[in-house]
């Protein structure tokens, strides 16, 4: 499969990574990084998973309108609305790894719409397709 790339976001990462500094290239947006406290972290700053879920939330919800509007399955709703919750921890072989839950609220769409459209943004997502496979995403329509 080839992307036809549109667009390069360019973030940097300095000191420990997960304790240090990150931020975008133009500098609109700066964090001081910290490990939280539950991986023996201060949690006394941003850490990495606090931005894949923001990320997240709001490519999915994007994914969700345009899938929606693209392929006429209703109206997203202006007070729609995605959390995304990301978790952090050691994996049984070995490493790290993450987990997702996504909770989508779509008020005023029945339920079979609602979770079609839920559906049809997991084909649009970027995020869906760089993780489909990869970690477990469990999504929940509210």
């Amino acid at each position: 499969m080839t992307v036809d790339t549109k667009y390069w976001a360019d973030a940097y990462a300095t000191g420990g990574g997960r304790n240090g500094l990150a931020g975008l290239a133009g500098g609109a947006l700066t964090a001081t990084m910290a490990a939280p406290v539950e991986l023996g972290g201060s949690g006394k700053g941003r850490n990495p998973e606090e931005f894949f879920a923001l990320g997240y939330a709001a490519c999915f919800l994007g994914a969700m309108r345009f899938a929606a509007q693209s392929e006429k399955l209703g109206e997203v709703p202006d007070d729609a609305k995605v959390t995304a919750k990301v978790g952090v921890g050691p994996r049984s072989d070995g490493g790290f790894g993450i987990q997702v839950k996504l909770e989508v609220s779509l008020p005023g769409l029945d339920t079979a719409t609602a979770q079609t459209i839920v559906e049809r943004g997991h084909f649009v997502c970027p995020y869906s397709n760089a993780t489909k496979g990869n970690i477990d995403i469990e999504t929940t329509l509210v």
